[in-house]
Formats: structure tokens, sequence, C-alpha cells
């Protein structure tokens, strides 16, 4: 495979229980198959060691382009957070789901959160507080146009009871 960055061909290397496929001659950014990433994401997990140790072996810049799958011939990954903190950029393939890491980000990574729970109850946090600022106001929109809706109703049954309206009781309609 191709490294998505900077050209050169990855190598194949074993950490722990998954296989990665590092660009030791390049940019020293790491290919992670759909869902080896989350083996290795946290401070807790070993699995994680080997890979920290990898450092670039040349001052290979990598390149800032829009980058492709190395595994999906040609298909154009999506750069984006990693996770609410909003610190780190990862390219995924839409594809296959991989990750591609540039050298450092894995470290960066797995210093954001200290467990998956801590960092699902910050997605938690900050969703719930995005709701709150932007839907408080539509909340109170929509509870005063209920209200308005509701007198608009009653005026109506005050003029029109639901005797003279046809069909609704037997004597009513005829």
């Amino acid at each position: 495979m191709e490294c998505p960055a900077c050209g050169k061909a990855l190598s194949e290397i074993q950490a722990g229980g998954i296989r990665v496929d590092v660009c030791r001659s390049g940019c020293g950014g790491i290919w992670f198959d759909w869902f080896e990433l989350s083996k290795v994401d946290e401070p807790t997990e070993e699995v994680g060691a080997a890979l920290l140790a990898l450092s670039p072996p040349s001052a290979t810049k990598p390149n800032s382009a829009q980058r492709r799958c190395p595994r999906c011939a040609g298909q154009p990954m999506q750069r984006h957070y990693f996770s609410v903190k909003r610190q780190v950029q990862v390219d995924e393939c839409p594809a296959c789901g991989g990750f591609w890491l540039d050298a450092g980000e894995l470290v960066r990574i797995r210093s954001l959160f200290e467990s998956e729970e801590s960092a699902r109850e910050a997605a938690q946090v900050l969703f719930a507080g995005l709701v709150e600022e932007n839907f408080a106001g539509e909340r109170g929109a929509s509870q005063e146009r209920l209200r308005r809706a509701r007198r608009f109703a009653h005026f109506f049954r005050f003029l029109c009871p639901s005797y003279w309206i046809p069909g609704k009781q037997e004597w009513g309609s005829h």
C-alpha cells in the first residue's frame, strides 16, 4: 500500500493483537483498518505502546491536500475531528472505515480521555449544551404558538358548538 500523505510505501507491523500499516520510510503516519483504532485510543490500552514509540525517520512533511484511502482504490477520505474536544483531526475512509493518523496524532488522541466512558460523558455534555442553547428559544416560540392555537380553537368552540357540526351528533346531522 502507498502512504496517502507522502506517497511512500507502507510497511505492516504487529502491535499487540492488531496489524497496522506504517509509513516508516516517510512521514511516520499510521493506517488503522476498521475498528483497530478503538483498540489503542485510550491511555490504559497496552496495544498502543509499541505504536507510540514510532517516529518518522526523515523530515518528510505530509501533504495537506485531500487524501485518498490506501485500501480503497482512489476513494477520497474525509477529514474530521476525532472527538468532541476538537483537538485532533483525522482522515477516515467512508468506504472501508479505516483511519489515517499523521505522526504524533496517536499520542494526542490517547491523551484526550482516560476511558471510553469519559469520552461518552463529554459527548453527552456537549450535545446537551448545544441542544439547550440552540433550541431553548425555539421551544419557547413553540409553546407560544400552541397557546395561541388553543385560544383560537376555544374561541371557535364557543361560536360553533359541536352539536351544530353535521355528523358530530346523531340529532344534529339531520
